[in-house]
């Protein structure tokens, strides 16, 4: 079994700490993604894993190995990194092989490994090629494949896709996706993206500041995130948060208008300010002229549109539309939505009211 755990994980530079007592459990085969902004400490925590980052505090266990200060040759890992370092003077087949041959492994043994990996990747018509003549999802598939022919009982990938444009990237999550279910290994990924995070995990662990806001499959953070960092994190496009303050046991929210709304759940006291949160894909608008929230700039994306609303108190709603809606903008709308959709945040503290 090769899961990973790691308890009471603590990293520092000098009386810096940037890992604050990280606790979490992987288990065997899930393919887990660490999400967060930059500086989170995502890649930090992914380098302790894999022995390139010394552990200032707590354990690191793979499988029921005690990992924490074993070098990384020791540790059963294979790390694939956002450069591809690829030897250019080598071809596909000897750079997917290279790290074998150096540890002495038969050439027999060696060329089959590469037969394998270079099947499940679709690189057997590109075996004989330099990188040079590779695309950049073709290097970034050999850098893979170099990490499968390792065997290892857990694959690191720091930010694989971030050198690829957009619609490698598309073609890659699938590829990574693809190589997951094929294989069947524990897989940590680090990535700023949360579409990737949300199309490639099992679990999502979101980071902010070197702690854990909140872990759960894709559509449990979705549904039911914690706190409104992490609301505002996963989701595309971001969920929208409106002030709002308890007034008479109801929801007071300037933004829009005057109506006092019902609450989905039981509201702290009277005078307590709140975010409402409010993703695009809940609302719905009609033209109202007379209304102060106007449409100010519609995106088209095809099947897909998102309007960015104007509110009398500035603050910005995005609304997902559907069916090629022409609305001409700066018209006044009626924003329409189900109360009990929403999710409500404590303005202090940004958690979540229950």
């Amino acid at each position: 079994m090769s899961g990973v755990t790691l308890h009471n994980a603590i990293k520092k530079y000098g009386e810096t700490q940037v890992i604050h007592g990280i606790d979490l459990e992987i288990e065997h085969g899930e393919f887990c993604v660490f999400v967060g902004p930059s500086g989170c400490g995502k890649s930090t925590l992914l380098r302790m894993v894999a022995g390139l980052e010394e552990t200032s505090g707590g354990t690191i266990h793979i499988g029921d190995r005690d990992v924490t200060h074993a070098e990384p040759s020791d540790r059963g890992v294979a790390m694939v990194f956002q450069t591809y370092a690829l030897y250019p003077h080598m071809s596909v087949e000897e750079n997917m092989g290279f790290g074998l041959k150096m540890n002495g492994v038969p050439k027999a043994e060696i060329k089959e490994k590469v037969a394998r990996a270079s099947a499940i990747l679709q690189l057997d018509d590109y075996l004989k090629r330099k990188p040079k003549a590779l695309s950049g999802g073709q290097r970034q598939r050999v850098a893979i494949g170099r990490a499968i022919v390792r065997g290892p009982d857990v694959f690191l990938f720091d930010e694989p896709l971030s050198n690829l444009d957009a619609e490698l990237r598309v073609d890659m999550r699938v590829e990574i996706a693809r190589l997951h279910n094929e294989i069947g290994a524990t897989m940590i990924y680090v990535t700023h993206d949360q579409v990737e995070a949300m199309t490639l995990a099992d679990k999502i662990v979101v980071l902010r500041a070197g702690r854990i806001e909140q872990v759960g499959s894709p559509i449990s953070l979705y549904n039911d995130p914690d706190n409104k960092f992490v609301a505002g994190f996963i989701g595309s496009p971001a969920m929208n948060f409106l002030r709002g303050v308890v007034t008479h046991g109801k929801l007071s929210v300037p933004a829009l208008g005057s109506e006092l709304l019902d609450a989905p759940v039981t509201l702290p006291p009277n005078g307590t300010e709140v975010f409402v949160g409010l993703r695009p894909q809940i609302l719905s608008t009609t033209a109202a002229p007379d209304s102060p929230i106007t449409l100010d700039i519609r995106e088209h994306l095809g099947g897909v549109s998102y309007d960015y609303l104007t509110t009398p108190t500035k603050e910005r709603i995005v609304v997902e539309t559907r069916g090629g809606d022409e609305t001409p903008e700066k018209t006044g709308l009626s924003l329409q939505f189900d109360t009990s959709d929403m999710i409500l945040f404590d303005a202090k503290s940004e958690a979540r009211i229950r």
